[in-house]
């Protein structure tokens, strides 16, 4: 299936955990890295070695330390690697269950696989190997909505205006002066409220706080 794999994660009971899934897959030669940084340099070499990497696993997010980094995640990592290494199979294995973070790295950034960390991860970890290997897309139950032409998960100018609004402290009354003053709409309370009950829905937010952290993470402002 594969012969040389590189773990990125920065808890070593997870890279224990999948090291230990590897191993009973009858994989041989397994490395492992706790920072993007790191992991870029050694499919570099890898590379320049000639002995490449088959198959990398990286987590999404990664603890912030004193270090200089370039790399901060797991999807800046992707972001590295892609270019150069357009054919390496890559496989996200995070906590993060964002339906419009899995489509982005899948459709956009050209990843294999996304394994949800959970009861059941190492299993999906194992049927995701499997699938990638045939040339397949896999993700886990949990996120499989993700690639769902169906399910729709774009926003649009006026959601991002919401998302700033409440970002400075605004109430969702302040909010609806504000869009009528810019000629915005629907600026009614109503709409507004709706509106953000769906944005929750679709990005899984617990509360607006939440929402507006959501998408700080993903960078849309």
């Amino acid at each position: 299936m594969f012969n040389k794999v590189l773990i990125v994660d920065d808890h070593d009971a997870v890279n224990a955990g999948v090291l230990s899934v590897l191993k009973n897959l009858g994989f041989q030669t397994v490395d492992t890295a706790q920072y993007c940084d790191d992991a870029f340099l050694k499919i570099k070499r890898a590379a320049f070695d000639q002995v490449p990497y088959d198959l990398l696993i990286s987590d999404l997010s990664f603890k912030k330390e004193f270090r200089n980094r370039n790399l901060l995640s797991g999807e800046d990592l992707v972001k590295a690697v892609r270019p150069d290494y357009p054919k390496l199979p890559i496989i996200i294995y995070s906590m993060e269950d964002r339906l419009q973070k899995v489509r982005t790295l899948i459709k956009t950034q050209g990843v294999n696989a996304y394994v949800c960390k959970g009861r059941k991860g190492s299993v999906d970890l194992a049927m995701a190997m499997e699938a990638i290997s045939k040339g397949d897309i896999f993700v886990s139950p949990q996120v499989e909505q993700a690639l769902n032409p169906d399910v729709e998960l774009e926003i649009d100018d006026y959601d991002l205006t919401l998302i700033k609004q409440l970002s400075i402290g605004h109430s969702q009354s302040e909010i609806s002066i504000y869009l009528q003053e810019n000629n915005m709409s629907p600026s009614s309370l109503s709409s507004i409220e709706k509106r953000l009950n769906r944005l929750k829905d679709q990005f899984q937010a617990n509360n607006v706080t939440h929402l507006v952290a959501i998408f700080k993470d993903l960078g849309l402002f």
